[in-house]
């Protein structure tokens, strides 16, 4: 037995997992660089700082909101893993020559947005932070492998936290939008295949989203509110994404990455089959909307059912739709 031809297979990394050099050449903070190792006992945490300057840190789950004042930073003396990970970002090209060893045909892996934009939200990239990205992905063609690219991997640029509320923002759509166009024009005739958002409906499957969004709940918040919200933004990012990367390049695969919680009933009973599809609903909203560009009735009842609300622009739909 044997893959048929044009398979791809291989492995799959994140930014934040793997690369390191957390601050070197230029690269900006994310929200994984402040979130610290955790233990079977103790949960990972995030470390802030108040205004008169004393430090601390709080675990990532449950639900907790931050005090007023607080400020997201690394502290002296925590242990982030983000910070060293594995050192691809010093040793890639042992580790791609690895990966071509094992026979890969291809290799998921993310560009960390804060490298190419330090803050998020700045006008020009940073050129170092591309140069990398560069030198990644000419090794992997090097030995035939295709870069899989994931533009957002859990690790939205610190100071769009920080300063606009992360992604209760629509101003992130615009500056994730200028993130990857910059990328596309860059890598146009390297990177093939591309993801937006990485596991974009773990949103839906936790009462506090910080991996995929930057999102931490405040007391006095509507929770259903800002996650809807959230979720919008995000697929409207992702939609303004897929239609300038197929502007720069007719030819670029793009897709969105579902975390699929398998779910089954528990017997045939009709009953037990609709209690299974209805674990699976935050699923499907978001693969309704990327799949077939708006919202379906299965979207609206589902929103609807949670108490949910949509402030929706003009002009949004048809950007879904396209």
């Amino acid at each position: 037995m044997s893959f048929p031809k044009g398979f791809l297979w291989g492995g799959a990394t994140a930014a934040n997992q793997f690369e390191g050099a957390y601050n070197e050449d230029g690269k900006g903070l994310s929200t994984a660089d402040v979130m610290t190792n955790g233990t079977h006992q103790e949960a990972r945490r995030i470390t802030y700082t108040m205004p008169d300057g004393s430090k601390h840190s709080q675990a990532v789950m449950p639900f907790k909101s931050l005090p007023d004042g607080a400020v997201l930073e690394c502290h002296e003396g925590e242990y982030y893993p983000s910070h060293q990970a594995i050192d691809f970002y010093h040793h890639y090209q042992e580790d791609i020559k690895l990966f071509a060893q094992m026979g890969f045909k291809c290799f998921r892996m993310s560009i960390s947005w804060s490298r190419i934009f330090p803050r998020g939200d700045e006008e020009q990239p940073n050129e170092e932070g591309l140069a990398f990205y560069d030198k990644v992905f000419d090794e992997l063609l090097k030995y035939g492998i295709e870069p899989v690219v994931t533009l957002s991997h859990y690790e939205t640029p610190l100071t769009l936290v920080n300063e606009y509320g992360s992604w209760r923002s629509r101003k992130l759509v615009d500056f994730f939008e200028h993130y990857c166009k910059t990328v596309f024009s860059r890598y146009k005739d390297k990177v093939k295949y591309w993801m937006t958002f990485n596991e974009i409906n773990a949103l839906f499957l936790t009462d506090r989203p910080w991996h995929m969004a930057g999102i931490i709940y405040q007391q006095d918040e509507d929770l259903n509110q800002v996650k809807f919200q959230v979720a919008h933004y995000q697929l409207l990012a992702s939609a303004l994404t897929v239609i300038e990367g197929h502007k720069i390049n007719p030819n670029f695969m793009i897709g969105n990455m579902l975390l699929y919680p398998c779910t089954y009933g528990a017997t045939c009973n009709p009953t037990d089959q609709v209690i299974a599809r209805e674990k699976l609903l935050p699923t499907y909203y978001f693969g309704d909307v990327q799949v077939r560009g708006y919202y379906t009735n299965t979207c609206k009842s589902y929103l609807k059912k949670c108490n949910g609300h949509l402030v929706i622009e003009a002009g949004d739909e048809e950007i879904l739709l396209q």
